[in-house]
């Protein structure tokens, strides 16, 4: 991979820590109501940290995308505010908040080279031709598009393309990236690849990324913190880890991931133990969602990495929870095996992690399912 010069990386450090001394994207009780039965974003309130790469992570119509254009200014507030740097730009058009914006389409000029493509902002804000020489010059090194500045855009693969939109945006050193499902038109392989890319250009420049998707691996893999958005309003922010072994909410830990999922209705942790079934399991108070509460229902989760399977209940260790199952299907993954499992007399979908090269079970096999306490986490439905 080509490596920056030491005078372009002084450069984009320098912009590094001028975006992290002062880049903050604060939004306050912030609604966009469109005259439906529900609010498409509905009095949320979120601190995106300077410099932070946050990720707004949503099924479709969450209200992700309208949240990241009434950021931009594409879309009016109905009530709240947006503050960057602590200033309120609710009432400033797009053009004067300085943002940068990168689109899944690409958005570039047809008949414009790469270098007018990625120059066009600067001249827009009326630069000084040597300046735009060296800016531009600096940002395609940096997404690595040395040597292809006359190409037009049609010479250019998808990804080139999406380097070019991503040049175009960060050339006039904005303080804050707005990117809106930028990889969503590309292949896996080549999603993959650009991720990579995204999250060292966050690192080089160093300004606030705000990055929208409907990707949970995508967001898993480049956030600082995720945003989960469900039905105009935020489930659930924290880091990528955080969301995931400690979900507050079912939606939010069958959104990231597969889980195991039993429901128990409304219940309030007795002695430490809650009963699904005939079983009795024993809960650690650290696994407990701050949103469980004895007036809504509730259901025990467990990650598939997080269950083991024995033969019989003798193997199981004293201090574990178990369930009997049945295997239904046996899944090769390459590093791992999946046991598709039915689980209690409910015959829940289940799943459980095994090594790749065992061959302990077969189909329709009766066995057992356990996990430690620390392994499960009881949250709101």
């Amino acid at each position: 991979m080509t490596q920056l010069s030491q005078s372009n990386s002084e450069t984009f450090a320098a912009a590094s820590l001028a975006a992290k001394s002062g880049t903050e994207v604060r939004l306050e009780g912030v609604t966009k109501d469109f005259g439906l039965a529900k609010p498409a974003v509905d009095d949320i309130t979120l601190r995106i940290e300077p410099g932070e790469f946050m990720t707004l992570l949503g099924p479709s119509g969450s209200g992700k995308t309208t949240t990241l254009n009434l950021i931009a200014g594409f879309e009016v507030l109905t009530k709240g505010q947006v503050l960057l740097n602590g200033q309120d730009v609710g009432a400033l058009p797009p053009h004067k908040r300085n943002l940068g914006m990168l689109f899944q389409n690409y958005a570039l000029f047809p008949h414009m080279s790469v270098y007018d493509n990625v120059a066009y902002p600067l001249r827009e804000r009326k630069t000084a031709k040597d300046e735009i020489q060296r800016r531009v010059g600096e940002v395609l090194e940096l997404v690595q598009l040395v040597g292809r500045d006359k190409h037009l855009p049609k010479q250019l693969s998808g990804g080139q393309q999406q380097r070019v939109a991503l040049a175009r945006a960060i050339v006039f050193n904005p303080k804050v990236l707005l990117l809106d499902e930028p990889l969503g038109a590309l292949d896996r392989n080549l999603r993959g690849a650009l991720q990579l890319e995204i999250r060292r250009i966050h690192r080089e420049v160093g300004s606030t990324f705000v990055f929208v998707t409907h990707d949970q691996d995508e967001a898993m893999n480049l956030s600082d913190r995720i945003a989960l958005f469900n039905e105009g309003e935020i489930e659930q922010v924290g880091a990528p880890e955080e969301l995931y072994a400690r979900p507050e909410t079912l939606f939010t830990a069958k959104f990231l991931g597969d889980s195991n999922v039993f429901h128990l209705g409304k219940v309030s942790p007795i002695d430490n133990a809650v009963a699904w079934e005939d079983e009795r399991w024993a809960v650690d108070a650290n696994t407990v969602s701050p949103k469980v509460a004895s007036d809504r229902g509730s259901a025990l989760v467990v990650r598939p990495e997080g269950v083991s399977v024995s033969k019989n209940r003798s193997e199981v260790p004293p201090d574990a929870n178990a369930v009997k199952a049945t295997i239904l299907d046996i899944e090769y993954l390459g590093s791992y095996r999946t046991l598709v499992l039915a689980l209690g007399d409910a015959r829940l979908n289940g799943r459980a992690r095994i090594d790749a090269q065992s061959s302990d079970f077969s189909l329709g096999e009766e066995v057992v399912a356990w996990w430690r306490p620390y392994r499960q986490r009881l949250v709101a439905e």
